[in-house]
């Protein structure tokens, strides 16, 4: 089964926001992926509660496992927003109406 594995690398850990964030990353995924830390075993990637009872926290290292057809991509793409620091980043313009 392919696999990452990658510091979380917000502030804040996966907490609020970048859980947030990483949760709906994960819902737009193809393909179920799961997340777990060494000391817990791994919960829905797309389920924030799941998410937030791992209490990965700054620099806390998570594995991400998926398989089938784009898994690959599809934790390519998870582990690289883990790895930032998302509590730092912008947030997404709203969309203008008009």
């Amino acid at each position: 089964m392919p696999s990452r594995t990658v510091t979380v690398g917000s502030t804040s850990g996966l907490h609020a926001r970048p859980a947030a964030l990483f949760v709906a990353a994960a819902a737009a995924q193809p393909l179920p992926v799961t997340i777990r830390t060494r000391e817990r075993p791994p919960v829905p990637a797309k389920s924030m509660l799941s998410v937030l009872s791992l209490g990965a926290k700054f620099g806390t290292e998570v594995i991400l496992e998926a398989e089938g057809e784009g898994a690959e991509a599809a934790l390519d793409t998870l582990a690289d927003l883990l790895a930032r620091n998302l509590d730092e980043e912008p947030a997404e313009p709203a969309a203008s109406s008009g």
